[in-house]
């Protein structure tokens, strides 16, 4: 199945469920026809039998079609709670032409909520700029979903307009808020206003916040990396506008690509580091390159938690 990254397409299925089932079931046959082994994505509710225990969990069905013993298990042992964090301030709504970033995050978070269903994990929704919109409970039924999935289509609808970002803040709220060890993922381009030294120190206390109280942490940083990571644009002056505070510069790209690229070589460095210092980890969602590598990264996580 080819990847549903192309604006166009994903506005023809005019459904974010079926999208995101689309997303899900060609990843799980990829999975299955590629080496990538080690992933239940079928057989959630089910474990291979140790000898010496109990035979009755055993799946008999199962053991005619499959000629091994597989052992139920129910939900208490499979559970996993997931909190996904959504970047919904300004600088999410770049490029206007396209699928933005925010609009990919949307459909990455309603793929993941379609695989934590079939995984039985429970999810919740977080939305926020500089602080939580909105914060959910974490469930794995249906309707559960299908209200989240409408919270999704409202953000979609309705992108904010000169909102900034304060993930630090929102990432302390959210270690307040959330008791039970969870996997928290944060989809966000990482972008605010003067990111200095002082400005990362103040983000990594907030996860550091968010790992002292047992959660795991995965960032996607959301980019579109051709023009935010590598500063391509044509060979002519052009009138930039911070999305978030509205200033105004006029420049030609061709005389700062060099010292921008610097720039945001050392921050991304700087991100790197400190993620790797805390254990966190940090996965490039350039929006121009599918969802097949956020659903594997989650279930590495998810492999790794259980």
């Amino acid at each position: 199945m080819p990847q549903l990254n192309d604006d166009q397409q994903i506005r023809q299925l005019g459904n974010l469920e079926l999208l995101a089932r689309q997303v899900v079931e060609g990843f799980i046959t990829g999975l299955h026809q590629s080496p990538f082994h080690g992933f239940s994505v079928e057989f959630a509710e089910h474990r291979l039998y140790n000898n010496g225990e109990s035979v009755k969990n055993i799946d008999w069905k199962l053991l005619a079609r499959t000629d091994k013993l597989f052992v139920k298990q129910f939900e208490e042992e499979t559970n996993l709670r997931c909190y996904l964090l959504l970047d919904t301030s300004s600088s999410m709504n770049f490029p206007d032409k396209g699928i933005n970033k925010l609009q990919f995050s949307i459909y990455a978070i309603a793929a993941l909520m379609q695989l934590f269903k079939k995984q039985r994990d429970a999810f919740g929704l977080c939305a926020f700029a500089d602080k939580a919109e909105m914060l959910t409970s974490a469930k794995s039924t249906g309707t559960h979903l299908f209200y989240l999935y409408a919270q999704l289509e409202r953000l979609y609808a309705n992108p904010q307009v000169n909102a900034k970002t304060n993930i630090a803040q929102v990432l302390h709220y959210v270690a307040q808020q959330i008791h039970q060890r969870s996997m928290i993922i944060i989809f966000s381009d990482m972008l605010e206003n003067n990111m200095d030294d002082e400005k990362l120190q103040t983000l990594f206390a907030a996860i550091q916040h968010l790992k002292y109280n047992k959660h795991e942490v995965v960032i996607f940083n959301v980019n579109d990396r051709k023009t935010e990571m590598d500063f391509h644009f044509d060979n002519r002056p052009h009138h930039f506008v911070d999305i978030e505070s509205g200033e105004e510069v006029k420049v030609h790209p061709n005389k700062i690509r060099e010292v921008y690229q610097t720039s945001m070589q050392n921050y991304r460095h700087q991100l790197e580091l400190k993620c790797a210092q805390y254990h966190i980890d940090l996965v490039d969602a350039n929006i121009h390159e599918g969802y097949n590598n956020i659903l594997k990264a989650y279930l590495i996580k998810r492999n790794k938690m259980i």
